[in-house]
C-alpha cells in the first residue's frame, strides 16, 4: 500500500514541477477563445453549465483546460490534470482553504523535477465548478517551492460520471 501511495505521489509531484512551464506557456492574461458565432476573439469565459450535472470548459492556447473552482467554500484557479492520480495543492492555499500548518503531516517524500519534496495527504470537504460539486476529495499537499498551482487530478475526475475532451471542449458531468 505504501509503495503503491508512493508511486502515486511521485508522479503527481512530477507532474505539478512541469506546471510553472505550462503556465508560463499560456499566461492566463493572453488566454483567448474562438468566437464561433463572429469568428472573433474575447476572452477565456468562466465554466458553463451545459444543464444541471454538466459543466463545459473551453481550452486554452495550450490546450490546458483551467478553471476558477470552489475549494472548501474558497475560491481557487487549477487546471484539469488527467495525468495526475490525485489533486495537488500548494502549502498556501491549504492555508486557505483551512488546513493549519500543524495539522499537515509531510510524510510522503516525492520526486520532483527540482528534487525531492515531501506531501501531506488531506481530504477536500467539497470541490465545485459549475454546477459540478464533489465531495471528500483526496488531495497532496507540496511545498510552495514544489507547487506553484492547483492541479485538478483523477480523484476529483473519478467521482464524476464522465469527463470527454472533444473540439476544444471538456465537458463533466455529474
Amino acid at each position: 500500500m505504501f509503495v503503491r501511495t508512493l508511486i502515486t505521489v511521485s508522479f503527481i509531484a512530477l507532474a505539478a514541477s512541469q506546471v510553472p512551464a505550462v503556465w508560463k506557456m499560456f499566461d492566463q492574461s493572453r488566454i483567448v477563445a474562438a468566437d464561433k458565432d463572429t469568428g472573433t476573439d474575447r476572452p477565456a469565459a468562466t465554466p458553463a453549465s451545459a444543464s444541471p450535472g454538466q459543466t463545459v470548459l473551453k481550452a486554452g492556447q495550450g490546450g490546458h483546460y483551467a478553471g476558477s473552482f470552489r475549494m472548501n467554500g474558497k475560491q481557487v484557479d487549477g487546471m484539469i490534470d488527467t495525468g495526475a492520480s490525485a489533486v495537488a495543492i500548494n502549502e498556501s492555499t491549504a492555508r486557505r482553504l483551512g488546513f493549519s500548518p500543524a495539522s499537515l503531516d509531510y510524510k510522503y517524500p516525492v520526486g520532483t523535477a527540482n528534487g525531492t519534496t515531501q506531501a501531506a495527504h488531506v481530504v477536500l470537504n467539497r470541490i465545485e465548478i459549475g454546477s459540478i460539486r464533489v465531495r471528500d476529495v483526496d488531495a497532496f499537499v507540496l511545498k510552495d517551492k514544489a507547487l506553484s498551482s492547483t492541479l485538478i487530478g483523477m480523484s476529483f475526475l473519478k467521482k464524476l460520471k464522465s469527463y470527454t475532451a472533444d473540439g476544444g471542449t471538456l465537458r463533466l458531468v455529474q
